[in-house]
């Protein structure tokens, strides 16, 4: 497969640098600096601020760019996205209702849904123009995609972990050892079939770049922060970074395209300076913008629930100290409606089995292909 084949979404540049290489690097500079983390006994303060702000919460504000603020998408799928915050907020409130641990239990679980099917649908999206490969090749791609982040799950719920997800005890534990053994030698053998599966279309003067470093980083970004090194810090900063940051730069690449495509004046954004963002010389202000959400809300959560980092935000102090939990029951998850309502809508907007093809017309508008 040659460079100008190579199924990359936005450009060799862009794809490498934003979506594929923050895993690979973040993974990297864990292992190379491991005693350094291990003698950390606290993250600091500015580096939460970083990793959980300004990436973590963040990439959660940044799909409002592609459902909320898109006139179109408002006009096509008015009831999913009226229906979706609406309906995750009762059910939210009905979960902790029957207790704290369970809302966030569920929460947990519907997040770690969410990121493996990030990186199953950079899969696909990489796999897009492998048509003519054997049906077998990508049932191997797909399972290999699957189990670079199961299996680290599987070995997190049969090992104690000093790490949680979002509170202590989120996950079931699962006293079964000789089960992630089992899972291991598995996942094992799929990377094995995958690697060779990769020498014989080398032989054919088939590879492609970005769909190996995307397993590549996946892999190796979940192995190191779960299974290879037991640090709250390591699991935090290679979690939010594999994740966040190319999401980010997915909706970043998708708002440039759709500005290209649609022109600033007759853009379907609710309102023609928000296209104005999707500029490299704009870079700044959209994450500022994003930063300041993100912001806003754990502003919020540390003022009402939390109470750890208002130096950070100052007007957290203000809020009133909340110790009802009836009040809990609602607020909470209220607090965590954007990230719900974002962790539901993720799977339906880029489904790429769909007749909708919009979205893939703006995505894919500079590489001019018809998918």
């Amino acid at each position: 497969m040659s460079e100008k084949a190579q199924p990359w979404i936005f450009s060799p540049r862009f794809d490498v640098g934003f979506i594929l290489a923050p895993a690979i690097i973040i993974s990297a500079l864990i292992v190379i600096f491991h005693n350094s983390l291990i003698s950390l006994k606290e993250m600091p303060p500015w580096l939460w601020l970083l990793l959980i702000v300004g990436i973590d919460v963040s990439h959660v504000y940044s799909s409002i760019f592609r459902t909320y603020l898109d006139r179109e998408e408002l006009k096509q799928h008015g009831a999913l996205y009226a229906l979706t915050p609406l309906l995750a907020w009762i059910m939210g409130c009905l979960l902790y209702s029957a207790g704290s641990l369970v809302f966030w239990r569920a929460l947990a679980y519907l997040a770690v849904f969410h990121f493996i099917r990030q990186q199953y649908g950079f899969m696909m999206l990489y796999s897009r123009k492998e048509r003519n490969v054997p049906r077998f090749y990508r049932a191997i791609d797909k399972t290999a995609i699957y189990l670079a982040t199961i299996y680290p799950l599987i070995y997190w719920h049969c090992h104690t972990r000093n790490f949680d997800w979002f509170i202590p005890g989120d996950f079931v534990a699962i006293d079964l050892p000789a089960f992630s053994l089992y899972a291991g030698i598995i996942y094992l053998a799929v990377l094995i079939s995958y690697v060779l599966k990769e020498v014989v279309l080398w032989k054919k003067k088939i590879f492609n770049i970005p769909r190996n470093l995307l397993l590549f980083g996946t892999a190796f970004s979940w192995f190191i922060g779960i299974v290879a090194m037991d640090n709250d810090l390591a699991f935090t900063a290679t979690n939010v970074v594999a994740h966040g940051i190319p999401y980010i730069a997915l909706i970043w690449g998708y708002g440039c395209n759709q500005t290209a495509l649609q022109g600033v004046d007759k853009t379907s954004y609710i309102a023609s300076w928000i296209s104005k963002l999707f500029h490299w010389k704009m870079l700044p202000l959209y994450v500022s913008v994003l930063f300041l959400f993100a912001f806003v809300e754990e502003g919020f959560w540390d003022g009402f629930l939390w109470r750890e980092h208002g130096r950070l935000f100052g007007f957290s102090n203000l809020l009133p100290v909340i110790e009802a939990e009836q009040v809990f029951v609602w607020l909470v998850p209220l607090l965590a409606l954007p990230q719900t309502t974002h962790y539901i809508l993720d799977a339906f907007i880029w489904r790429l089995k769909t007749d909708d093809t919009r979205w893939k017309q703006i995505l894919f508008y500079q590489t001019a292909e018809k998918v």
